[in-house]
Parts: structure tokens; C-alpha cells; sequence
């Protein structure tokens, strides 16, 4: 039975956030007493968005193969080999509590809306993964379920805290109302990490002066700023420096421009269902109990990828990761897949420091650096964790990028260090 509903679960996750998003986003607008139509019509919008924005990134990813490739010939003598997202959150979702956490961590971010503990609504589901893989972590270590389960709705109770704190400048940097981004990882982790390394830059005579952002950068270059223009300049500069053929080095520099012209009209379609379910969920709640205070929508970090700036830094950050990756003590991985989710470590720099370019590389390459250290360090929980889950990897030593940056995989390790547990 356990067994029949795990699968349930875990096709209903595997369906992806461009089809769980329509009927999310539609069963809120009923619940908030919207028109069954305009309730449907969002979540259609907001799910074709999603569908949008997932496939330019596929196909940004796909149309720079000629330069992963490149740099994939650099990569061997490795003991460790890194999965993607996809396939750590396939396997969280193998550990025996996971069908308990999802519906958990739901109705406990329902009680705290009703008691004005958060003003977050968080329907990032496809993204409970950043709960779960420190949950399964916890659980690989010490063997017990209950653990597990808690440090899982725990961590969705404290993004819960940090999405609210973060969405003044998520919606101002951005322009997205209504909504704040509640990817654990990046929101938790980084998004402090870059507010602080801001600061730091803040201080220093000279490198405090230089602005370099794509507004200003517009104004002075005309035509040659528009952010198509500067897709063109990004897919120049890989392939260049890449060695690539006439035909590739053009059909690249297409590609980036296309991302970067389409990227934010999926967004804008986003925000077209997203703004109707905001105000119907604010009028609800005032109407209802009294909330004075908006509520706030949580949503996945892709959804800054709206920004040029984004874009512009991921290019640029894709050789620097590559070169970063040959300083790294003790370096156990070719960080491949690493590459194909550059783009969503370039959000929060570009919030935290207002889309200066210059700053969001800076905190990137520092982020990126220290990420792959603790993901080589922590390759050993990684693997301990993938061995308790039915998705095998044949004996080999894994990392991924959760290990590198999730707050709640961080803590986990430090604490099993602390106590001396081994793996």
C-alpha cells in the first residue's frame, strides 16, 4: 500500500511544474472564491509561462552544447561523479516519509497564514525537494524517519520566514508583485550570502564606485544595449573563446538572443495569471479573517531569470566556473551538469546588488567556488544519502549541487561531523 501510494506521489511530482501549476494555481483561485473560469484561465496562464520559460532555458542549455562539450574534454582523473537536480529529487522522494512531508508541509503553511504567522503561500511544490534531500540526508545518518520528516517541514517553515523577508526586493528588483521567490537553497542561502558580500564591496575605496548595469549600459550604447544585442555580444564571447566553427558561433549568438528577448515575455505571461490569484487571495483573507497584510506568493527562482542581467552573468560565469573548478582544494568532479544551473545562482546576486553586473559576478564566482568545495567535501554524505534510495548509481561516488549550497544539507553535515557520526 505504502508502496502504491509512494508511486502516486512520485508520478504526480514527475509530471513537472508546468502541469501542476494550472491545476494549483486554478484550485486557489476556487478556493479564493474566484470565478471558475478566471480561475482556470489563471492557472492556464501561469502553467504555459512555466512551460515557456522551462523550455527557452532547454533550449539556451541545448544551443550552448557545442561549448559544454568543449569543456566536458577537460574533465577526467575524477574519483566523484555529479547528478543533476532531476535525479537527487527523484530519489528524495524514495525515503519512507516523503508521501507524509509534502501534504504536512501544506497544511502547516495554511495554519500559519490563519494565525498571521507568515503572509507567504508557498506553491513552489516541485521544489519541496530542497526539504526533502536534507530530510533524506538526516535520515540516511541516523536512521530515523521521524528525523527525517522534521528537519523537512522544518526547513519549509523557516523559508517560509525568509521569503517574506526577501519579497520588498524580489518584487522591486524584478517587478514581480505579488510574489517572492521560495527556493530554499538559493533564497536561504545565497540570497544572505550575496546581501552580505555587497556589503563588503560596499566598503572597499574604488571597487565601490564601479556601476556597471544593463540600464545604464542601454542608455550609452543605444541600440547595441538592447538586451537582444547583448545575447548576441554573450554567445559571441562563449564561442570565441571556445574555438567554435562560423556555423555554430551564429547559431549560438541567435540562441542567446532569442533567450534573452523571450525569457521575460514567459515571465510577464506568468505574472498575467499570478496578478488575479494574488488579489483574489488578498480579498479572501481580509474578508475572512481579518489580514490586514497582503499575501504573498512563492514561487520558483526561475522566475527572475526576467532580467537581462541574469542571462548576461550566466554566460560569462560558465568559463569562470570552468576555470574556478581547477582551484577548488581537493576537487573530486567535472562540474558538468553545475553548468546547465548557472542560471538560477545569477538571480540573487542581481537582486542583492540591484543589477550591478560587475558585484553579481563577483559574489558568483566566490558563491560558485566555495559551492564546489563543499560538494566535494560533502561527497561522501552525498552518497550515503543516495545508497538508503531506490535510485542506484552502481557503488560510484556522487555529489550534486544540493550538497554545494542547500542550507539544510550544510547543517546536516556539520552536525554529523560534529558528533563524529561516519558514513
Amino acid at each position: 500500500m505504502y508502496d502504491l501510494i509512494l508511486g502516486f506521489m512520485q508520478e504526480i511530482m514527475n509530471l513537472g511544474a508546468a502541469v501542476l501549476l494550472p491545476v494549483i494555481i486554478s484550485i486557489l483561485g476556487l478556493i479564493f472564491r474566484m470565478k471558475p473560469g478566471n480561475a482556470i484561465k489563471s492557472g492556464l496562464l501561469v502553467g504555459i509561462g512555466f512551460q515557456g520559460l522551462g523550455l527557452i532555458v532547454s533550449f539556451m542549455i541545448t544551443s550552448l552544447q557545442p561549448v559544454l562539450s568543449f569543456y566536458q574534454s577537460m574533465g577526467s582523473g575524477y574519483d566523484t561523479v555529479e547528478i543533476g537536480f532531476a535525479a537527487l529529487g527523484a530519489a528524495s522522494w524514495t525515503v519512507p516519509f516523503a508521501i507524509f512531508a509534502v501534504p504536512s508541509i501544506i497544511i502547516v503553511n495554511i495554519i500559519m497564514l490563519r494565525f498571521k504567522l507568515t503572509r507567504v503561500m508557498n506553491v513552489d511544490i516541485w521544489n519541496f525537494m530542497h526539504f526533502l534531500v536534507p530530510g533524506a540526508l538526516a535520515f540516511a545518518l541516523t536512521g530515523s524517519a521521524v528525523f527525517g520528516f522534521i528537519v523537512t517541514v522544518g526547513l519549509s517553515v523557516v523559508t517560509l520566514f525568509i521569503a517574506e523577508k526577501a519579497a520588498p526586493e524580489w518584487q522591486e528588483q524584478f517587478g514581480l508583485d505579488g510574489t517572492t521567490c521560495s527556493t530554499l537553497s538559493l533564497v536561504g542561502w545565497e540570497w544572505p550570502i550575496a546581501w552580505i558580500i555587497n556589503k563588503i564591496l560596499d566598503a572597499i575605496p574604488g571597487i565601490n564606485k564601479i556601476s556597471l548595469d544593463l540600464e545604464t549600459v542601454s542608455q550609452k550604447l543605444g541600440i547595441f544595449g538592447d538586451p537582444a544585442f547583448i545575447g548576441v555580444i554573450a554567445g559571441l564571447f562563449l564561442t570565441l573563446m571556445t574555438g567554435q566553427s562560423i556555423e555554430t558561433i551564429l547559431t549560438v549568438c541567435m540562441a542567446m538572443a532569442a533567450v534573452m528577448v523571450l525569457i521575460p515575455r514567459m515571465v510577464g505571461i506568468m505574472m498575467e495569471g499570478i496578478t488575479p490569484i494574488g488579489n483574489a487571495a488578498n480579498g479572501y483573507m481580509k474578508q475572512k479573517i481579518g489580514n490586514e497584510e497582503d499575501i504573498v506568493i512563492g514561487m520558483d527562482v526561475a522566475m527572475g531569470l526576467g532580467d537581462p542581467a541574469c542571462i548576461t552573468c550566466t554566460a560569462i560565469m560558465i568559463p569562470i566556473t570552468i576555470g574556478l573548478s581547477f582551484l577548488v582544494p581537493g576537487m573530486r568532479f567535472f562540474p558538468l551538469g553545475l553548468l546547465a544551473e548557472v542560471c538560477y545562482i545569477s538571480v540573487m546576486p542581481v537582486m542583492a546588488t540591484k543589477g550591478n553586473i560587475f558585484r553579481t559576478l563577483v559574489i558568483m564566482t566566490i558563491f560558485m567556488f566555495f559551492s564546489m568545495w563543499f560538494m566535494s567535501m560533502n561527497a561522501d554524505f552525498a552518497t550515503a544519502m543516495l545508497n538508503i534510495t531506490k535510485v542506484s548509481f552502481e557503488g560510484a561516488s556522487v555529489t550534486a549541487s544540493h550538497f554545494g549550497w542547500n542550507p539544510g544539507c550544510l547543517l546536516v553535515t556539520i552536525i554529523a561531523r560534529l558528533m563524529g557520526i561516519a558514513v
